[in-house]
């Protein structure tokens, strides 16, 4: 079973959702991958022993200026304008690249061979009874839905797999959320919850991953959302209060649930539905 947990803003709560419900299911065998890799903070609240680094690379090209005759097919065959002939030489600019392998598949003399660019890590260590990854890429790399695949790659088939996917609605979110038998979207009851929320749905509709909607920090704002996901359709899985105590415990770093056992019950409620609601519209 494999559920990601997205949004369709920053800040709605999403780290939240996952960590704290990685705690509630971590009897039942359950893995979290920490996919939101330009700023994964699973481990903050987990606290997990790092037992493995893992350094992710893409191939990118290296030319031999000795054997290079700059017809410039290199160039031409790059969509991402990653490598460039200007004529005396071959330029490659490595953030650019996205490792498809074209240019050097093109040159008619065997100029290009491809070098290990790294991109970011992957750590892989414990938390208690959870098993945990998490993708971190490194400084001015844009290299994200790379690292995340390669993060999914870890994916335990024998476990519930939690997966943080990164917010929004671009390439790193939809790489993320993909393949994934359950998508939980976290928002919040302001009119930016409700327009993200919106995009949200539309990306997973158009992906055909089944989903339900987490509110957060209910009572800050109004029900429009709520009258949204009536319309739509979509079910509410899960209302959380907007309380002070919640802010503070998360603030601190805290697991929620270990703390306040009326948010444990609402947590435990969704934990023991989902299996139930993955069968469901997998049966459909």
């Amino acid at each position: 079973m494999i559920i990601s947990i997205a949004s369709g803003k920053g800040g709605t709560g999403k780290t939240f959702l996952a960590t704290n419900l990685a705690k509630i299911m971590e009897s039942q065998g359950v893995q979290v991958l920490d996919c939101d890799v330009e700023e994964p903070d699973d481990h903050l609240f987990l606290k997990p022993r790092i037992k493995e680094t893992i350094n992710v690379g893409i191939p990118i090209p290296d030319v031999d200026e000795d054997i290079c005759i700059h017809c410039g097919k290199c160039s031409q065959v790059c969509v991402y304008h990653a490598i460039t002939d200007v004529g005396a030489k071959v330029l490659v600019f490595p953030q650019m690249c996205h490792g498809c392998g074209a240019c050097k598949i093109v040159c008619p003399v065997d100029a290009i061979t491809e070098i290990d660019h790294i991109v970011g890590i992957i750590e892989k260590g414990r938390s208690g009874d959870i098993n945990f990854s998490a993708g971190k890429m490194n400084i001015k790399e844009v290299a994200a839905p790379h690292l995340i695949r390669k993060v999914k790659e870890h994916i335990k088939p024998d476990v519930i797999s939690l997966i943080d996917a990164p917010p929004g609605t671009t390439c790193p979110t939809v790489t993320a959320v993909s393949n994934t038998d359950y998508c939980i979207l976290v928002t919040e009851p302001t009119p930016f919850g409700l327009n993200d929320l919106k995009l949200a749905v539309e990306m997973v509709s158009q992906m055909g991953v089944p989903t339900g909607v987490v509110i957060n920090r209910v009572g800050i704002g109004d029900n429009k959302v709520e009258t949204y996901c009536r319309e739509e359709g979509l079910e509410i899985l899960l209302k959380i209060p907007h309380r002070r105590e919640i802010a503070e415990i998360y603030a601190r770093g805290e697991i929620v649930i270990e703390e306040l056992p009326d948010i444990r019950n609402l947590l435990q409620g969704l934990a023991d539905r989902l299996p139930g609601l993955i069968e469901e519209v997998t049966r459909v």
